[in-house]
Order: C-alpha cells, then structure tokens, then sequence
C-alpha cells in the first residue's frame, strides 16, 4: 500500500464546528480505490471518520485514495441539528458532560486492520463526541492509529492530546490537522503525513 497532517473562546470555536463534515453516510467499510501510482504493501488499513459539513470527509477519501484503505463513516442515531446555533450549543453541552452519542454502525470486523486512520472535526478544542463513542466501542490494541482533524481557525488546540487519552494500548502516530474546506487538504502535505504513518 502507498506510504503515504473553540471558541478557543467564542468566536473561534464557532468557526472550528462549522468546519466540521457530516457527508453522506457510508454503510459500514466500503473499499476505495486505490492511487494510481500507490504500490502494495503489507498494511490493511482503515479510514474512519466522523464529518458533519463533509470537509472531515473530504480528507478521509483522499487518505482511502493514497492508502488503499477502507472507508468507514461514524454515524449518529440522533442527528446533529441543522440551525448553526443550535449545532453550537449541542456540541459544547455533549463534550462539557463527556456524552457519547449512541452509533448507527460499527466496523464488521476491525482486527483485519492494522492501521487505523481517524478523523474528526475540532468542536470546542477537541474531537467530536461521535468520535469518543467511536473509540469506546472498537478494540484499537494493538493498531497504530493516525488522527487527523479539520478545524475553523482554531488549529489543534487539544484534539489530540485528548484522543491520545483514550487510545491505550494502541501505537498513536503524530497528528495532524487542516482547515477545513470541501475540496480536502493540500496533497503534497498529506502524502507526506501518510507516509510517516505507514512505514
């Protein structure tokens, strides 16, 4: 497989859960094809990520295209609201009370991978909420594990450190981030990024 980045206090994090991306919802794993110039490699790898305006899902297909790897979209029973507003207030009550909203699906069988790509939108300094009922529910040990985020203007901030907390016994790769847009990330950046992952 081909080798291949809160408001902080108000303002910013309303900008950070705007970027966020909820795309149309994929049924579980389904196969992407892989790069073109991508050689095969010993990896299986998996691309899981929750997106609620598609920018997170934009960047989750292209790492699927450069990989090889399965798509899995983290769905929610419940769906988020549409009003910006009300968005913004069900994201920071959710992460202030550590809630884990319960999933439409769950991968088939997660231990024929062995690297684990997660995405996520920055929702008031951290990951969504989906992606912590994500995390709860699948058995990581053992995998390494390559987060990666869309953000408004608020960067990194803690996303992170805060799913690195909840990932023991997995092998956590360096993070990283991009501003979100529906076209996805800049490529040359994120190949670079990928192939620090899969060695």
């Amino acid at each position: 497989m081909h080798k291949v980045s809160s408001i902080l206090f108000s303002g910013m994090m309303f900008l950070s859960v705007a970027a966020c991306g909820n795309g149309t919802a994929d049924t579980g794993a389904s196969s992407a094809p892989a790069a073109k110039t991508a050689p095969q490699k010993e990896h299986k790898v998996l691309v899981a990520y929750y997106s609620y305006s598609g920018n997170t899902q934009a960047i989750a297909k292209q790492i699927a295209q450069l990989t090889g790897g399965d798509l899995f979209e983290i769905q929610t029973v419940q769906t988020y609201p549409a009003s910006y507003n009300d968005l913004i207030d069900q994201a920071k009550k959710e992460i202030n009370a550590g809630y884990k909203p319960e999933l439409k699906n769950k991968v088939t069988d997660i231990s024929k991978y062995d690297v684990v790509f997660i995405g996520s939108p920055n929702w008031w300094g951290t990951f969504a909420p989906a992606v912590g009922s994500f995390i709860a529910q699948t058995d990581l040990k053992g995998k390494t594990v390559a987060p990666f985020f869309t953000h408004g203007g608020g960067g990194m901030q803690h996303c992170e450190s805060d799913m690195r907390g909840q990932l023991a016994g997995s092998t956590v790769a360096k993070g990283i981030t991009f501003s979100g847009r529906s076209s996805g990330a800049p490529q040359e950046a994120l190949e670079k990024w990928v192939n620090s992952v899969i060695k």
